[in-house]
């Protein structure tokens, strides 16, 4: 007697990964993530492979997992594939002190990041 099992949340021509903890602020994580937005999977990892932010291998991987999840689990063309989203959101905020002068404190925050990215097969034209 277990809990049942839920519906799937996607349709069955997409597939997922989940970025999670990524140290990173979520604003420069969107920039990167609005590179690949509804470009094609492999032009997206061209993208990401020749880009100069310092985060660009870490979404790099998280889309190599959405294109592993999309072949292994699900059974979709890899060569039909397109990022169809790529959403980033907040995770936890690390706070840290730095000693100022007359015996004062200021904040420094250290910001993480979670990215969700889909893909999604598309529908062959004729």
């Amino acid at each position: 007697m277990g809990k049942p099992s839920l519906k799937r949340q996607l349709a069955d021509t997409e597939a997922r990964a989940v970025g999670n903890r990524i140290r990173v602020s979520p604003q420069k994580l969107n920039l990167v993530a609005g590179l690949i937005r509804g470009k094609s999977a492999e032009a997206a990892l061209v993208e990401l492979s020749f880009s100069k932010r310092g985060i660009a291998p870490e979404v790099k991987k998280v889309l190599q997992s959405a294109i592993a999840n999309a072949e292994n689990n699900h059974q979709l063309d890899v060569d039909q594939l397109y990022v169809s989203e790529a959403h980033v959101g907040k995770s936890l905020v690390m706070k840290r002190m730095r000693p100022r002068g007359r015996g004062r404190s200021s904040p420094i925050l250290k910001p993480f990041s979670n990215i969700t990215i889909v893909v999604r097969e598309r529908e062959e034209q004729e």
